[in-house]
């Protein structure tokens, strides 16, 4: 028997769009897939009661995109998805580095120091690392030490714009939500979120506490394996 699948997408992945997966999916082999939105399916991996009537705010930071989403009995309320997630984030640290130092490094490169010292929130203990690149102007290999403080400055444009879209989000959240959110706090999940002090500083714009969820990068993963026992497939697509 052909496996059965479910397959996280944005909330806002359009009709066409959702067609092109189902597609694609049955062209592979798999039966009946379902398609689960991937901020519901990171709150379930997060440990979220998502069929609860009490209302829930997920920011899911991935590579490509972020899903921003208010979920409540079982679904999206409210959501938005941006592209201002983790690569965006490479690329400011790419453009910091060619600004500031006259350096060009490459994106793995500007990924691995992102991983090690990616901070948005000022350090009482700066933190360095040592990257490889070429010199715009001598055209030589060097070797230049960036520091937490650099990457606050590298990312405040990107960080920036992801807190505008939260906020955004937030304000057309009905009251009733807004004081549940209140109450359970802003949960981030993905990849992306694991910068320093990114849940400080989304706190201190919005005013709500936040938090990391366990395992942020596995959440979606994890709630789309579990999306069956929370009770959002429907049967005929539990085969």
């Amino acid at each position: 028997m052909p496996p059965s699948v479910v397959i996280t997408v944005p909330s806002i992945v359009t009709d066409v769009e959702e067609h092109a997966v189902r597609d694609a999916a049955v062209s592979a082999g798999m039966k009946d897939p379902f398609l689960l939105d991937e901020p519901v399916a990171a709150a379930i991996g997060a440990g979220v009661d998502v069929t609860s009537d009490k209302g829930s705010m997920i920011v899911d930071i991935g590579g490509g995109t972020t899903d921003i989403a208010v979920i409540c009995l079982g679904g999206s309320v409210l959501s938005s998805s941006v592209r201002t997630a983790g690569d965006e984030m490479t690329e400011a640290i790419i453009r910091y580095c060619r600004s500031k130092y006259s350096l060009l490094i490459g994106e793995q490169t500007a990924e691995q120091a992102k991983i090690a010292i990616g901070s948005v929130w000022r350090r009482d203990d700066i933190q360095t690392v040592s990257v490889k690149g070429k010199s715009l102007k001598s055209r030589a290999p060097v070797l230049t030490e960036l520091t937490s403080n650099d990457m606050t400055e590298a990312l405040f444009e990107p960080v920036t714009a992801l807190i505008e879209e939260i906020c955004a989000v937030i304000d057309k959240t009905p009251p009733e939500l807004v004081s549940d959110i209140a109450e359970s706090g802003i949960i981030l999940t993905g990849g992306g979120c694991q910068i320093y002090g990114l849940d400080k500083l989304i706190s201190s714009v919005t005013g709500l506490p936040v938090k990391v969820a366990d395992d942020p990068a596995l959440c979606v993963v994890k709630g789309a394996g579990m999306a069956d026992k929370a009770g959002l497939i429907p049967i005929r697509e539990r085969k």
